[in-house]
């Protein structure tokens, strides 16, 4: 998932850039406000992070605009206030959940999850699509109940799929939600990716797990179990 990071005290956003890199997201840095709105109006974002304390735009100024400007991705707030008339001034501005400072880095990973699975429709960790079951929290995924072994690209080409079960997911929005902006989008490590995956899921070829729309994208074929 693209996660965008706004927060202008550097080494706390270099040291939870990294956490969130580390559990396979792509991770987006702004360090004023002004540059975060830039990011949040322009970048196909999944979620963001925003400190209310910032330079330039303060959060809740910042997170008005997004909402004004139609963006409807998760928010959550990092603020090193800790009254109620605070946190409600966010929420009320257009956030979804907030962490107060100093905060627990598990507490950070644990809420971030947890918003991403329920904008797409998800309450539980573990994400079910036929046969086949992605655990958000442990970061693994089974078929038929037995553990498949994943690269980090992979896993990240299959939860963005998984999430968006029964969509036709484009080419363009897998290449910018699952890699780095620099990332070489004429290349065809997309398509590879997408083969490995087929013959890790399907084998013997029956289940047929990805669909290939020509001209269109991809779509996750498995339907969603009922939570």
């Amino acid at each position: 998932m693209r996660v965008l990071l706004i927060e202008d005290e550097r080494a706390l956003s270099q040291q939870l850039q990294a956490q969130l890199q580390a559990r396979g997201h792509v991770v987006d840095c702004a360090y004023d406000g002004e540059e975060g709105l830039y990011m949040g109006r322009d970048y196909p974002l999944d979620i963001a992070v925003i400190d209310l304390g910032l330079p330039g735009i303060n959060g809740i100024s910042l997170i008005r605009q997004l909402r004004a400007a139609g963006k409807t991705f998760p928010i959550l707030i990092l603020t090193a206030r800790d009254s109620w008339r605070d946190k409600v001034e966010g929420l009320e501005a257009g956030a979804d959940d907030y962490l107060v400072k100093p905060f627990n880095l598990q507490e950070l990973l644990a809420r971030l999850a947890a918003l991403l699975r329920r904008s797409s429709g998800w309450t539980s960790p573990l994400i079910r699509c036929g046969p086949l079951c992605l655990n958000h929290t442990e970061q693994s995924v089974s078929l038929h109940d037995r553990p498949v072994e994943l690269t980090a690209y992979e896993y990240r080409l299959l939860a963005y799929l998984m999430l968006n079960a029964g969509k036709v997911v484009s080419k363009l929005e897998l290449t910018e939600h699952i890699y780095e902006q620099d990332f070489d989008r004429d290349s065809n490590v997309l398509e590879v990716l997408i083969g490995r995956l087929r013959r890790k899921l399907d084998a013997d070829g029956s289940l047929k797990p990805i669909e290939t729309l020509r001209g269109r994208g991809y779509r996750l074929t498995l339907k969603r179990e009922s939570e």
